[in-house]
């Protein structure tokens, strides 16, 4: 089996596994098509060794983790191909660290709640859906993601629910609010209802629509709202949002 039919067969059994595998599947035909202008037929511990390290101007955190990324494919695809080499583990063992998580107190949450009923809007919805959005991320400690890809066929009014169905490994799941998040969803519902009652979004949240620039903008208006005592070095405050959502 060539490398190309390896890596499709690869990619498709982890994605049936539930996988996403986006920028996996992008990085590793790089490394594929870097093979092929290699005149490699297998991998190699050195060849994998010299594309992960290609990109100078990085972090050397990434550069272990496109070693990581060949590691697993390289385990998978030496059964069939018995010259192949798995990269040792350790080989490059540069960690990005994280950053520490910002816990908002009563008073931020409060704080942004607020700032979020004045967000500024040409009919008035803006300052609605990121007062829900924040509001069900701090109800119910459900992902961005995961609000965002919420439904208005997700919304179970009457037992009070909200259907999860896009998470991660493509589970799903139902998550109970409190009765009085129930009501703020009716009346968010009720007045999208009136300004956009021709729409076919068939989001909860009217920012699809909107795309990643109309929030980002929304963003740049809630971090003005939020002070921080953080180190200079996150001296932009805690972020609200993530542009990644």
């Amino acid at each position: 089996m060539n490398l190309e039919q390896a890596l499709n067969d690869y990619i498709r059994i982890r994605r049936s596994l539930g996988f996403r595998l986006q920028q996996q599947a992008s990085s590793l035909r790089n490394f594929v098509a870097f093979l092929r202008a290699e005149g490699a037929s297998y991998i190699t511990t050195e060849l994998a060794l010299r594309w992960a390290t290609q990109p100078a101007k990085v972090h050397p955190a990434a550069w272990a983790w496109r070693l990581g990324r060949v590691r697993r494919f390289a385990i998978w695809y030496s059964a069939t191909e018995p010259r192949t080499e798995i990269p040792p583990t350790g080989l490059l063992p540069h960690r990005r660290q994280r950053k520490p998580p910002h816990i908002y107190s009563d008073d931020e949450i409060e704080k942004l709640l607020r700032r979020t009923q004045q967000l500024p809007s040409r009919k008035g919805l803006r300052s609605h859906t990121f007062t829900i959005l924040f509001g069900l991320l701090v109800a119910t400690g459900m992902r961005v993601n995961e609000v965002l890809s919420l439904d208005r066929a997700d919304v179970d009014f009457d037992r009070g629910t909200l259907h999860v169905q896009r998470t991660k490994f493509g589970k799903s799941r139902y998550v109970p609010v409190h009765p009085s998040t129930v009501e703020a969803l009716k009346k968010y519902a009720e007045a999208r209802g009136r300004l956009f009652s021709h729409t076919t979004d068939s989001s909860l949240l009217h920012l699809r629509a909107w795309g990643a620039d109309y929030r980002s903008d929304g963003s740049i208006h809630l971090r003005q709202a939020l002070p921080t005592t953080r180190p200079p070095r996150a001296s932009r405050g805690p972020r609200p949002w993530s542009t990644a959502a």
